[in-house]
């Protein structure tokens, strides 16, 4: 199916982009193993899918950088992590419990893990990339990588993710990243593969993973 150039007009995202973005977001990881480990009751995911991602978008549009297509179809979230970043964990679990209630302590531990397993190397930080499910497998979440990965090799920079699901491994490899060691989950949660974009080199090869030291903060 052909894209139509206002889907392929990639643009920041503002504060009169939050609904559609925000239902794109909370519509594509609807569905999954890690929410259905996070959230077993689909009525209750839904709802508090949208609390959780109306959170991320605006955290986004504050401290990262938004980024859409021009019918709003897809979003990612992006984070500078040019030094490793402060968190307030107390306050962050307080966000936590008003947003998924009795869900949040999965919600706690799975962004404890992602913290904890962060490269500490200089590198722009995938948050989310999301692409509305009625408009999957057209192209449009690859425009928006290619746009933003031209970005970092222009600033010589690398990227990092996870990939929550075999399909996304698969679709980040195909753009140049590495596959790290998993985190694995408790609780019988699901593996989260780890990526990273190296920075372009003279070489033909893909960059290694960066050695990571595991973090840890008490809550």
């Amino acid at each position: 199916m052909t894209i139509t150039n206002n889907e392929l007009r990639i643009r920041p995202a503002a504060e009169a982009d939050a609904a559609p973005l925000i239902a794109v977001l909370a519509e594509a990881f609807h569905a999954g193993p890690l929410a259905e480990w996070l959230i077993p009751d689909p009525g209750d995911r839904r709802a508090v899918y949208y609390r959780y991602f109306a959170d991320a978008f605006y955290q986004g549009l504050a401290r990262g950088q938004v980024y859409t297509t021009g019918d709003q179809a897809a979003v990612t979230i992006w984070y500078p992590r040019l030094a490793p970043a402060p968190t307030d964990s107390h306050r962050r679990v307080e966000e936590l419990e008003g947003i998924a209630g009795a869900y949040a302590p999965k919600f706690v531990l799975l962004e404890e893990m992602f913290d904890a397993f962060h490269p500490d190397e200089p590198h722009h930080y995938l948050a989310y990339a999301a692409v509305d499910p009625r408009r999957q497998n057209r192209g449009i979440g690859t425009a928006l990588l290619t746009d933003y990965h031209r970005r970092l090799d222009e600033l010589g920079l690398p990227a990092y993710l996870e990939a929550s699901n075999l399909h996304n491994r698969r679709i980040y490899l195909r753009h140049d990243y590495t596959a790290g060691p998993t985190i694995v989950l408790p609780t019988a949660g699901p593996p989260i593969w780890r990526m990273w974009r190296g920075a372009p080199t003279t070489n033909d090869g893909r960059t290694p993973f960066p050695p990571t030291r595991p973090r840890r903060r008490s809550l």
